[in-house]
Formats: C-alpha cells, sequence, structure tokens
C-alpha cells in the first residue's frame, strides 16, 4: 500500500494513531471506573445544583421580591444570566455547523463537547426567564395555542416572545444536530460493550446503525443539511436577544450596533468556554493527542478576532453616544464609565479588551497556563458586560427623582451559582458516559498531513478501515 502526504501540513492529530488506536482511547475512558477527581468534581458542582435549587425553589414559594429589584431595575441578575448562558452556547454550534461547512478539519477533536456545551447551556439559559416571569407554572401561556382566555393572547411584536421561539428552536436544531452525530460511535460502544445491559442501551441508542457504505451516505446527507439548517441559527438566535434591548427607547439599549455586536460577543465568550472545558479534559482524560497546542492556539485565534470585534463595539458606542449629541444618550455611557458602577465597566473593558491582546503572541497562545486563566478572565468579563449593559441602562432613569441603586442578594447569588453548578455537572455526566471525542470524525482527519515515511501502524486493521484511510 503507498500512501501520498503533504509536506507542508501538519497533522491533526499527533501520535502516529492508528484508526484502532483513537477507539480505544476514547471508549477506554469510559469503560473505566471515575476517577476521585472526577468524583470530586461532580460532588462540588452538584453542590453548587442543590444550593441553586433551594434558591430557586424558596423564591417560587416567597416571589421574586426575594431579588434586589425596585422601581427602576426591573432587569438585573436574572436576565444578565440569561443573557451570558445563551452567549457561551454559541461556540458549540459555530464549531459544528460553520466549520465543518468551511471543512476545518481541526474541528473534529473538539466538536463533540462543544455541541454538548452548547445544549447544556442553552438549558441553564431557559430557567431565567421562567423565573424571571415570576409565576413559572404558567409557562404555557406565552405558547400560541387555542384557548379559553378570550382575548388574552401572546404579543407576537414582543422581543421576549421571539426569544422563546428562537431559543426553542435553537435548542432543538443543537440537541438532534449533536445527536446525530452520536450514532456511529454509540455503535462502536455497542459493539464494544460486554455487558448485557450496555448492549441493548447502546442498540437503542444507535438506531442500529450497520455501518454500510448506504447508511454512512444517508448519515453524511443528514449531518449536512443539519449543519446548513444550525448555521444560520448562530446569527440568528443571539441578534434576537439584542432586539430585547435594541427595540427599546433606553439610552445605552436604542442602538443599532446590538445585533452584530451580541453575536461576535457570544461567540467570544463561547470559545473561552472551551478553552476552559477541552484544557481540563486534555490533561484529566490523557487527550494532549487529540486536542493539541495547534488546536488551543487556533481557538485564541477566534477570541482575538471576536474580542477585536467587541472592543470595536465598546469604541463606537462612545463615539455614537458623542456625536450624536443626545444629551440622555452622552450621560449614560459617562455614567457607565464613571458613575457608581464604573468599577463593573473597568471590569469588562479590561477582560475582553485589554488583557486578550496578549493573544497577539504566540507564544502565550501556546501557553496552555497563560490560556486557561485568560479564559476563565474572558468569562468574567463578559458576564460583567451584560451586568453593565442591564443595570446601568436602568438605574439611572430620565427623571433624577426615580434614581434607584441595585444591589443582589443572596438568592441572586445562589442561583448563579446554581446554574453553574447544573452545567458542570451536566458536562461531567456527559464526559463520563457519552465519547468525548468523536471516533468516526477523528478517523476522517487521520491521513491528513501524516509523514509519507511513516511505517504505518494501520496494516492491522480491518481491509475496510484501510479503503478508508486510503480515500
Amino acid at each position: 500500500m503507498s500512501m501520498h502526504y503533504s509536506k507542508l501540513r501538519k497533522p491533526v492529530i499527533e501520535g502516529d494513531k492508528a484508526l484502532g488506536q483513537i477507539t480505544d482511547d476514547v471508549a477506554r475512558t469510559l469503560e473505566r471506573p471515575p476517577t476521585m477527581l472526577w468524583w470530586f468534581a461532580f460532588t462540588l458542582s452538584f453542590s453548587l445544583l442543590v444550593i441553586g435549587v433551594a434558591a430557586v425553589s424558596y423564591q417560587i414559594k416567597v416571589g421574586i421580591g426575594t431579588w434586589g429589584l425596585n422601581k427602576t431595575v426591573g432587569w438585573a441578575f436574572d436576565i444578565t444570566n440569561f443573557v451570558f448562558w445563551v452567549g457561551i452556547g454559541h461556540a458549540g454550534t459555530l464549531i459544528s455547523a460553520i466549520l465543518f461547512l468551511f471543512r476545518q478539519r481541526w474541528r473534529t477533536s473538539i466538536n463533540r463537547s462543544a455541541e454538548a456545551m452548547t445544549v447544556i447551556a442553552v438549558i441553564c439559559a431557559g430557567i431565567f426567564p421562567l423565573i424571571h416571569m415570576g409565576r413559572p407554572w404558567l409557562f404555557f401561556w406565552i405558547a400560541p395555542y387555542p384557548n379559553f382566555r378570550g382575548p388574552l393572547w401572546v404579543n407576537f411584536r414582543s422581543p421576549l416572545l421571539w426569544d422563546f421561539f428562537a431559543i426553542s428552536t435553537y435548542f432543538t436544531i443543537s440537541l438532534v444536530f449533536w445527536y446525530i452525530g452520536l450514532i456511529p460511535d454509540l455503535a462502536t460502544l455497542r459493539d464494544r460493550a460486554k455487558s448485557k445491559i450496555k448492549k441493548v442501551i447502546y442498540r437503542i441508542t444507535s438506531f442500529g446503525w450497520n455501518g454500510s457504505a448506504r447508511t454512512w451516505h444517508r448519515y453524511e446527507t443528514v449531518y449536512v443539511l443539519l449543519a446548513a439548517f444550525a448555521t444560520p441559527l448562530v446569527l440568528s438566535v443571539h441578534s434576537i436577544v439584542s432586539m430585547d434591548f435594541a427595540t427599546s427607547v433606553i439610552p445605552g439599549w436604542h442602538t443599532t450596533i446590538f445585533p452584530p455586536y451580541f453575536v461576535a460577543g457570544a461567540i467570544f465568550s463561547g470559545f473561552a468556554m472551551v478553552l476552559t472545558l477541552m484544557i481540563i479534559a486534555r490533561k484529566v482524560l490523557n487527550y494532549q493527542e487529540y486536542i493539541t497546542l495547534d488546536h488551543i492556539e487556533k481557538m485564541c485565534k477566534v477570541i482575538l478576532t471576536t474580542g477585536g470585534i467587541v472592543g470595536l463595539a465598546y469604541a463606537t458606542e462612545m463615539f455614537m453616544a458623542w456625536y450624536s449629541v443626545n444629551h440622555y444618550e452622552r450621560f449614560a455611557f459617562i455614567n457607565r464609565a464613571l458613575g457608581p458602577f464604573a468599577w463593573s465597566y473597568w471590569i469588562m473593558v479590561s477582560c475582553n479588551v485589554i488583557i486578550p491582546q496578549l493573544l497577539w503572541f504566540k507564544k502565550l497562545r501556546r501557553s496552555i497556563a497563560f490560556v486557561f486563566v485568560m479564559s476563565i478572565v474572558i468569562n468574567i468579563g463578559m458576564w460583567f458586560e451584560r451586568f453593565v449593559i442591564i443595570v446601568t441602562s436602568l438605574h439611572r432613569d430620565f427623571l433624577p427623582s426615580s434614581w434607584a441603586m441595585y444591589k443582589p442578594t443572596l438568592i441572586e447569588i445562589a442561583t448563579l451559582m446554581g446554574s453553574f453548578g447544573l452545567f458542570f455537572t451536566a458536562f461531567l455526566l456527559f464526559a463520563r458516559f457519552i465519547p468525548f471525542i468523536a471516533i468516526g470524525e477523528v478517523k476522517g482527519v487521520l491521513s491528513y498531513g501524516r509523514n509519507k515515511n511513516r511505517k504505518p501502524a494501520i496494516i492491522q486493521n480491518s481491509e475496510t478501515e484501510l479503503e478508508a484511510v486510503e480515500a
């Protein structure tokens, strides 16, 4: 067998892997008992989840008067957290859909976990509008179905209703896209399973996958179609979320820059969270040869690009407030930078604009410790961005007589902690029971950039696998 490889291309997967090795490396983490480190992380995150459940249960029983809201600041932590978690979910769809359509091979090692992150983050986001309703058990009232409530009907002109349709659509497409990609790997686990219960579960969830050419052809067709459907959602979902603010008349919100600004910020924060999770996973699960420094560097470049767009948006907002000669608009942005909440504004600018400029240096982009700290700093900054947009635009109203300060209560803080507990608990369960890396997709890029003088270990594999590599 003769193979021809380009000397100019770096391998996507390091370690000179054989096809069978990839299956073993990924499946082995699911077949062995969980480590003490996994149990410690799960216990910690589940404890945060319990705290969040207790806080939400209490505020539903007592009412949202347990929050620090007042007559001026009617939105605060709840909507801040909602926009934050929706943004976190954007990177997964971008990696899965857009980078797939552009044939970016490096996505194959991180797309599975990024997709799972998207699904979990959207679940976390969806909780907060329900709580904000005050009576979440009446959630079905916003669904447009025939009812007996007379003239009481949903307001289709409200961006909050657009949120419902956009996020439910986004969640459905993301979940289906993630699950479709799982099917070949579930079939692999089915064939490896030794327990009868596991065999039955994997047989049901893999839908009788047999790996034939016809099956692969139909699978790839569906996968491309779903990627095409999911791509517009990356741009539309956070654009619609931004219209919660942009369609109002409040200074600091009433701006046309919000849709692209919010989309760039969502990808910015989403990739930062992907980096946080991937850096931990590559160390704990021993995936250094699958999630390489090249993967980390490419994600840093995406962060640097989107961070530049976010920084430009900050500057544009300031410039237009000055250029418009609108006294209310000018005051809103001066108040952000110099008012009572100026500390949150400068945390936002420092974390999202100033510190990420260090990523221009290649040595820092390839430093695991630096990138890990940077990813956490960026997500802190992006949370404060949403806080600044919401609270500082509300707490100083048109009339000084209605000005008020906002201070979160312990219930709000506990709810935020609970959302992080839900996110990490669900992600740890995903890493424990579902292949963290897409086995089939990684095998598809295995031959990319290999050294042509290599003595291939794949000779020991089946003829089907050899044909796949040659193709």
